[in-house]
């Protein structure tokens, strides 16, 4: 994979009435770095290759039924020819099997978060990984905004002092009515055989939980949860708070809902330190507040001077150009395809971001049962 070769990767998943998987599709073709050449997107071998072929546009040769058909294939291609890593964006149920294959075939895996359904699943894939020498990323995309990228380097300088408070919350009204029956999306997501134990915070808590650990490396120690499924007959998580206490002593809460009724995508962080706290909204992406003792409010702003190395690095556009969700997720491709080109200039969530995710899941779900009681998380920092 030399310098100025595209990568060549195929998709799993993001069939029919999917938006996640033109998402990975324009993320990893943003920078022109690499192309889509081989899909399987549906349940049955008919709706893999129809809508590879109608929605993204895969020659029929190259559009697959199954996995196990894919990788066969791609495989015994030519290595000029085949796929060098490939993307799985399918109910989370399913990503550990697809990861197994494809790194027993030799590709690099690049896969949607959670990681898998259960903690113990997911955690297979380290001898998988290990075994086949692969690269493995997985999509906590909010990481790649390079504002959340400055505010980690300011925290990792010191800037803050010693965290004492972290606060994230993710908050969504798309599910505040009973859309299973009648909302691909949601019906996946809120059936415990596809999504996993948890529901809200399987899908959205899990962002929040990375955000937290990626922007101030704290670890968590202990956790306290409380989860709620407010629309009837929901069988998972619709809501919940989460009370966490880190390693070191700090403190801090995590809130994830799906049913405050008016919120879009509502990602909020705020983490408080001995000197200053800071806090970063999705919603408003491009600005950093930075809350100094005795001194006036800060807004730092993306594409401005004084930016850390990495920050600069994750944009594209002069400042007052705004990048969003789709120039974030990019940055998630451009780290993995530069770790893969063996010239690393950035970085990305691995496998081990995705089985710590799990854990806290895990976690969560047994403080809950357990009527909210304290729980351990991680033994270490």
């Amino acid at each position: 994979m030399g310098e100025g070769q595209k990568l060549r990767f195929g998709l799993v998943g993001g069939g029919e009435g999917a938006f996640i998987g033109a998402v990975h599709r324009l993320a990893a073709e943003l920078d022109g770095e690499a192309e889509l050449v081989a899909a399987c997107c549906g349940s049955t071998p008919e709706r893999a290759r129809r809508a590879a072929q109608a929605i993204y546009r895969v020659p029929a040769e190259r559009a697959y039924g199954t996995t196990r058909e894919m990788f066969a294939a791609e495989r015994s291609l030519p290595a000029a020819r085949r796929m060098h890593f490939v993307i799985i964006a399918t109910p989370n149920s399913s990503h550990v099997t697809i990861a197994g294959e494809a790194l027993e075939a030799g590709f690099h895996v690049v896969c949607d978060k959670p990681l898998a359904a259960d903690l113990a699943t997911a955690e297979v894939l380290r001898d998988h990984q290990a075994a086949s020498g692969c690269r493995f990323a997985v999509t906590y995309n909010y990481t790649g905004y390079p504002m959340v990228r400055e505010a980690r380097e300011l925290i990792a300088a010191g800037g803050l002092g010693a965290i004492r408070r972290v606060q994230c919350e993710y908050l969504q009204g798309w599910l505040a009515e009973p859309l299973e029956a009648v909302n691909k999306q949601a019906s996946w997501r809120t059936d415990p055989a596809r999504a996993g134990a948890s529901g809200c915070f399987g899908d959205i808590g899990s962002h929040a939980e990375n955000l937290v650990s990626y922007v101030t490396g704290l670890r968590i120690a202990h956790l306290c949860a409380d989860l709620a499924s407010f629309v009837p007959g929901r069988r998972l998580d619709d809501d919940g708070n989460v009370l966490l206490r880190f390693h070191g002593g700090a403190r801090g809460v995590i809130s994830a809902s799906q049913v405050a009724v008016g919120e879009e995508n509502a990602l909020r962080l705020r983490v408080y330190g001995e000197h200053g706290g800071l806090e970063w909204s999705q919603q408003e992406p491009n600005s950093l507040l930075l809350r100094l003792a005795d001194r006036p409010l800060q807004v730092l702003r993306t594409g401005t001077g004084g930016l850390g190395a990495l920050t600069t690095m994750s944009t594209r556009l002069p400042g007052g150009h705004p990048e969003g969700f789709l120039e974030a997720f990019a940055n998630i491709y451009r780290g993995f395809m530069a770790d893969l080109r063996g010239t690393p200039a950035g970085d990305y969530p691995c496998l081990e971001d995705g089985i710590r995710g799990m854990r806290f899941l895990d976690r969560v779900v047994a403080s809950d049962r357990a009527g909210g009681v304290w729980v351990a998380v991680e033994e270490n920092a």
